[in-house]
């Protein structure tokens, strides 16, 4: 009796979601080899990506009842494309979703909201975080103009992805292996206290860790997002 008067309601609160989704369609997918990451390159034709005057995110249906939150970089608002760069080196629907993906499958979305962090119009603009939070701050150097006054700091989870981060995209951030080479490397930065914006990314230690740092050593300008523990 359990099983008929559940699986209706199921049934109906599927049906109600779909109706709540957006669509889209895979262009590309690129596994970077031995690096645990997935780009996806995708075309949101209901997106309107004009308005992306934050680090936006978006909350995909990585399968039944299931959602991720994921940050587009490298948009083009013409064409309504933009691309993912999701970290599979840890297991999850998101992880599996994004490893089974092909060109031409079809990806849902409930929305597009943003983070409520833009770039500095004039500061310099100091990005720091971890591997599953490499999307954000792409999407901040670009929002960043010129990109001459973004610089970034990483706690990579392998190195080739640093490697293959520069190899693609001509990027390269500092990078180390945890939070005590962080935290010197950041005691040796020049940055100034009255003009240089820091934007925190990643996992919660790391977040907490990375603001504790600064704040002991008289930065004010921290604006914060953690993802998971």
């Amino acid at each position: 009796m359990e099983t008929m008067t559940f699986n209706p309601f199921k049934k109906a609160a599927r049906l109600l979601s779909d109706r709540l989704l957006h669509s889209g369609s895979v262009l590309d997918v690129r596994h970077w080899a031995g690096a645990e990451m997935t780009e996806i390159d995708l075309h949101l034709p209901e997106a309107d990506m004009l308005q992306w005057q934050d680090v936006p995110y978006i909350k995909f249906r990585v399968g039944p009842f299931a959602y991720r939150d994921y940050t587009p970089f490298g948009w083009d608002a013409d064409t309504s494309t933009c691309s993912l760069l999701v970290d599979t080196g840890h297991k999850g629907a998101g992880s599996d979703w994004a490893k089974q993906l092909k060109v031409q499958d079809r990806v849902q979305y409930v929305k597009v909201d943003f983070t409520r962090q833009s770039p500095h119009p004039t500061d310099l603009v100091v990005g720091l975080g971890d591997s599953s939070s490499l999307a954000h701050l792409l999407a901040l150097r670009q929002l960043t103009l010129p990109q001459s006054r973004f610089d970034a700091a990483v706690i990579f989870n392998n190195p080739a992805q640093a490697e293959l981060l520069q190899d693609y995209f001509g990027v390269k951030f500092a990078n180390f292996n945890n939070l005590q080479q962080f935290a010197i490397w950041l005691a040796e930065q020049p940055y100034c206290q009255q003009h240089s914006r820091f934007y925190i990314t990643g996992g919660n230690s790391l977040v907490t860790g990375l603001r504790q740092e600064l704040r002991g050593r008289g930065f004010g300008q921290i604006r914060v997002k953690g993802f998971w523990n």
